[in-house]
């Protein structure tokens, strides 16, 4: 089974709403936090990451910061990380 999904996000972001397209186009399920409306996320999210950019991916110990599409195609096979992934609150799907 594929570790559960945290997708950080910035409300707006272009780069985040591809983000959120692929992984639902691709049935994947993923928690959403949002770093503009929670400062605790944000500081986490770069705590985590090294960086301040968004989206970023979460997945179990892995990470992904601040990726296109085609990154996350990537990084999602290399890691054999497929859609059976966990669901958590706040999932888009």
């Amino acid at each position: 089974m594929s570790p559960p999904l945290k997708l950080f996000i910035k409300a707006g972001c272009p780069w985040c709403d591809m983000a959120e397209e692929w992984l639902q186009t691709n049935g994947y399920r993923y928690s959403v936090v949002d770093v503009r409306a929670d400062a605790t996320a944000y500081d986490e999210m770069k705590r985590i990451s090294g960086q301040h950019r968004a989206p970023t991916l979460q997945a179990g110990d892995l990470l992904l910061p601040d990726f296109g599409p085609e990154e996350l195609a990537r990084f999602m096979k290399k890691h054999s990380i497929t859609p059976d992934a966990a669901s958590t609150q706040n999932c888009c799907n």
